[in-house]
């Protein structure tokens, strides 16, 4: 049985340190009008090792806005980029956040959640500020053992586990650090295999994939039959551009957002990526 997180406790709670294919017939993904073409991202200051990004003092972008819309045969599925990690997906009268955080984000003009996804422990996917931004008393809060054991989630996944949504089904997959960490060569790695999930959400036929923090792992490799994909891609906490384009390569998603790639050169993941893919880049404002 689903539990309601209460928004209050949430904000007493301490916030984590910084430290075969679709045989439905489906129209190709496509943007809408309003979809923004800029993607650039100034360099920031060193992060703390505890964290997976340097938190800077840009000012939040106001009212952030759909850029994309995509047919599923549960209505249509719309994205929001927020900043960063935070993204919104609406489908279906819900409201779907992925990783909201306070810092550097605006939610003005955006619906409260329904659900939200988690993915790691960390202050830049795990905030309890952003949280009570978009928050109301039945939100639905989805995340790991490991964010569980810091904030009460309704709904606790572990890597491969699935869930019935009703509107949408989901799938939690491995997101993690092969060899960059404070010290790889002893296991110390930035993201432990386990701890945190990436997120595989199925809306009809159509397959949307969120990688959390990782590296191109085999598990990300293998995925099958992704229509639209937000692959990570800085350093040092997950891997390059070129890096992310291996992966892209071996999983061949329709449509691909690269996102959390700050101080990341985009144009390196745009020359990597093979024509053979057929995968469609879409740089968005995230920054």
């Amino acid at each position: 049985m689903m539990r309601r997180t209460s928004v209050l406790a949430l904000l007493l709670l301490t916030a984590c340190s910084k430290d075969p294919p679709s045989a439905d017939p489906k129209p190709a993904p496509t943007a809408s009008a309003s979809a923004s073409a800029s993607a650039s991202a100034s360099a920031s200051a060193p992060a703390p090792a505890s964290a997976d990004i340097a938190m800077d003092a840009t000012p939040p972008k106001a009212g952030p806005l759909v850029t994309d819309t995509f047919s599923t045969a549960v209505g249509d599925l719309t994205v929001t980029p927020i900043h960063h990690a935070s993204l919104l997906l609406r489908v279906a009268g819900k409201a779907i956040y992925v990783d909201p955080t306070a810092e550097d984000a605006s939610y003005e003009g955006l619906p409260k959640a329904d659900y939200v996804f988690v993915t790691d422990i960390h202050g830049d996917h795990m905030d309890p500020a952003g949280l009570a931004k978009v928050t109301k008393d039945d939100t639905i809060i989805v995340a790991p053992p490991a964010v569980n054991e810091k904030m009460k989630a309704g709904v606790v996944l572990k890597n491969g586990d699935t869930h019935d949504f009703t509107t949408f089904k989901v799938e939690a997959v491995p997101m993690y650090n092969l060899t960059r960490g404070p010290d790889a060569r002893a296991g110390k790695v930035f993201h432990d295999k386990g701890r945190g999930n990436g997120y595989v959400f199925t809306f009809g036929k159509t397959r949307l994939y969120v990688s959390g923090d990782t590296e191109c792992t085999p598990e990300m490799k293998a995925l099958k039959n992704i229509d639209v994909a937000f692959v990570c891609m800085n350093l040092p906490y997950t891997m390059p551009p070129a890096e992310a384009a291996a992966c892209v390569n071996a999983f061949k998603p329709k449509v691909l957002f690269p996102f959390h790639h700050k101080g990341s050169n985009l144009d390196e993941l745009t020359t990597a990526v093979k024509p053979e893919s057929k995968t469609e880049i879409r740089k968005r404002d995230w920054y």
